[in-house]
């Protein structure tokens, strides 16, 4: 939590909102916090909670909007400080893409990487790791760890669809294993896509303004989808790309230039390439549940099951069911 870009201590928040409760509107951050009946969440609402992204309720009514005053910034710039004031503790999830390695040099914090042997992922998160001189742990995951995440996660995920279920399952060992790191915070550089039009559709889309409106959207459930999954391992991502100083910069840029000779996110690896290698700036790599080999598992869960070509058949019946995999 933050005021005015100022990270706050447990004693200064209750002094605060013992002595100046409106001070809560001018929050930043990630945050739930409740005190004298009142409850409020931060302004995109990364940390899910009982009150809509960005209010302030007090006894069951909307009292205010959380809303951090923050300065027009550079990208660069707003970049460096949504990380900053995330890096006191925690771990960074590290996959070897723009997004992860630039987050993991800024903060400075020690890197984990999850995949299956051979996975694209740990190759390549160890071969970056190495490039960049990072602190990172490195671990390979087996189908029976891809078994204990899908039974975790089915019934936490609002929408199990493969994809989601997939990620979930990505996302649900990488915070056991920050857990069991001793770790609470993982970093991510979710959010990045959807700012910066990472997906490949961006390179043909012919209106990419909507589509950076519609991605960004969507944002909610993806968050709402990965927070639970985490709690499960009682640890939360913290996205400093979904920073109010970050989200600024990145619409303040045409939507336009977000591709450019072909490559997405041009704007962010323009940054990045000023922090890190150039060529692990500008690599473009699968998504996480390709990369670590866990939607490939779950094909196979599936059609040993009697389901070869419905994966959705084969996660609709364990949800149905409630049995394991």
């Amino acid at each position: 939590m933050e005021l005015d870009g100022r990270l706050l201590s447990s004693g200064e928040l209750d002094t605060l909102l013992s002595t100046d409760p409106p001070a809560a509107a001018r929050f930043g951050g990630e945050f739930l916090i409740s005190w004298d009946g009142c409850t409020a969440r931060d302004h995109f609402g990364i940390i899910p909670g009982p009150v809509p992204a960005g209010t302030i309720f007090c006894s069951g009514s909307e009292q205010g909007r959380v809303c951090p005053i923050v300065p027009d910034m550079p990208l660069e710039d707003a970049i460096a400080k949504a990380v900053s004031l995330r890096s006191a503790e925690g771990i960074c999830a590290f996959s070897g893409g723009v997004d992860s390695s630039l987050v993991a040099c800024l903060s400075k914090r020690p890197c984990l990487a999850i995949g299956l042997a051979g996975s694209h992922d740990l190759a390549r998160a160890q071969w970056v790791a190495d490039a960049m001189d990072l602190s990172c742990t490195c671990v390979e995951i087996t189908p029976d760890d891809v078994r204990e995440g899908l039974n975790a996660v089915i019934s936490v995920i609002p929408d199990p669809n493969a994809v989601n279920t997939a990620i979930a399952i990505s996302q649900y060992l990488i915070t056991r294993s920050a857990r069991d790191l001793g770790h609470e915070r993982v970093l991510t550089g979710q959010g990045a896509d959807e700012l910066f039009g990472g997906y490949a559709r961006y390179l043909t889309c012919t209106d990419p303004g909507s589509e950076l409106v519609r991605d960004f959207a969507g944002l909610a459930s993806q968050g709402l989808r990965d927070q639970s999954v985490a709690a499960l391992n009682k640890t939360y991502l913290s996205l400093p790309f979904l920073d109010v100083r970050v989200v600024r910069a990145a619409r303040s840029i045409p939507a336009g230039e977000m591709v450019r000779e072909g490559v997405g996110k041009w704007p962010l690896r323009e940054v990045a390439a000023r922090h890190i290698p150039r060529e692990i700036a500008f690599y473009r790599k699968k998504a996480m549940q390709y990369g670590t080999g866990i939607a490939r598992v779950l094909q196979m869960f599936a059609r040993n099951n009697g389901y070869k070509r419905s994966l959705q058949g084969y996660l609709d019946q364990i949800r149905k069911t409630g049995g394991g995999v």
